[in-house]
């Protein structure tokens, strides 16, 4: 069977790429969605209230007056009783995102050379090579790597483009955490293998965890924090936003996630907050950053998106509209596999995907 993550490397962006090739051409999915979109597959968009009576939408007298029963229409009470239906059906939709199942499957981003990264992943941050694929025809490899099973932890998807052996990483994204036993042996490990170090290791600023700061060889960097035992190391995707309220608002309303905590350091000016479907302790956060003025980012080339299981595709991308989103990728199966997803940019044009939880499932067997 065809690989889900085969199909969604369809999303990534390769403006890099040494010359073109038209196996890449629906690389960067905001320029080509529409084009992409076009595949022969159909496309059922769900618009939630859409399929219920007026009745009960707007209620009896409602109905009566839109099908122009008893007295004349009015129109200023038509437009009152279309917005208070347009704020029913928004309250649905962002009612029925809490109760979704929904979890962090694994983030996305491109190196430069695939072995030696796995190299450096499985033998100084102690993951596991889950699987790997080699796609001669669009041009790239891919490999997921975590610390448990793809049904149950959240993991990391590596790409490498032929002939792309160098990647922007940008402003705006800012780390990885994995949690470890022992941040000082980890980090001894890591300058034995070569690795870069760029903080080393001791308490956090304004606070008790020890924690310490390396970079992959493609120059990720990742945030080693020691907190043990945990069932999910993995546990931190931290990006920079321009406006920390706004972000926040967007995702707990489209995304359903939950505000765990904020942490506000003006002697470094900046704020920070955490969001998550569990505690910090079990399962892995988005880290949200606000630098004191800045509202803009240089997001790169490398960092791709994070994808997120849910139940619906269809729900999940008109929550995302309703709460200030753009979707990119209109909801529905991928061609050939049949895989349901959408893809979205939140308010600062951070990409995430949302993939049907069963055909997840049904892509890993």
């Amino acid at each position: 069977m065809a690989s889900l993550s085969v199909t969604l490397n369809l999303l990534r962006p390769c403006s890099i790429a040494p010359k073109p090739s038209p196996s890449l051409r629906f690389c960067d999915v905001r320029n080509s969605a529409s084009s992409y979109c076009s595949t022969s597959r159909r496309l059922a968009l769900f618009h939630l209230g859409s399929a219920l009576p007026q009745s009960q939408i707007l209620g009896a007298k409602a109905s009566q007056l839109l099908r122009g029963e008893g007295k004349p229409i009015d129109a200023a009470p038509i437009a009152d009783l279309a917005q208070a239906g347009a704020a029913i059906a928004q309250e649905d939709a962002l009612e029925w995102v809490k109760n979704d199942k929904r979890r962090m499957l694994h983030v996305v981003y491109r190196v430069g050379d695939l072995d030696k990264t796995i190299k450096f992943y499985t033998e100084c941050l102690g993951m596991k090579l889950l699987r790997k694929r080699d796609i001669p025809e669009e041009q790239y490899s891919n490999a997921f790597l975590g610390y448990g099973p793809e049904d149950s932890n959240f993991t990391v998807e590596l790409t490498y483009n032929y002939g792309v052996d160098k990647y922007d990483i940008g402003t705006g994204f800012g780390h990885f955490g994995i949690a470890v036993e022992d941040v000082a042996k980890t980090v001894e490990l890591i300058k034995a293998k070569g690795g870069k170090v760029t903080r080393e290791p001791g308490p956090a600023n304004g606070g008790s965890t020890i924690i310490a700061l390396i970079e992959d060889p493609d120059g990720y960097p990742f945030e080693l924090l020691e907190k043990w035992p945990t069932p999910e190391p993995f546990s931190q995707v931290m990006l920079r936003v321009g406006d920390l309220d706004r972000a926040i608002n967007f995702y707990t309303k489209a995304f359903g996630m939950e505000l765990l905590r904020t942490r506000d350091n003006p002697e470094y000016k900046y704020t920070v907050a955490m969001l998550g479907y569990g505690t910090e302790d079990n399962s892995p956060v988005l880290e949200l950053t606000y630098n004191y003025g800045i509202t803009d980012y240089d997001k790169g080339n490398g960092y791709a998106q994070i994808a997120i299981g849910t139940d619906d595709v269809y729900k999940s991308a008109e929550a995302v509209r309703l709460s200030g989103g753009k979707i990119i990728l209109e909801p529905g199966p991928l061609p050939g596999i049949n895989t349901k997803i959408t893809a979205c940019l939140d308010p600062d044009g951070w990409k995430s995907v949302f993939v049907d939880n069963i055909d997840f499932l049904k892509e890993l067997e």
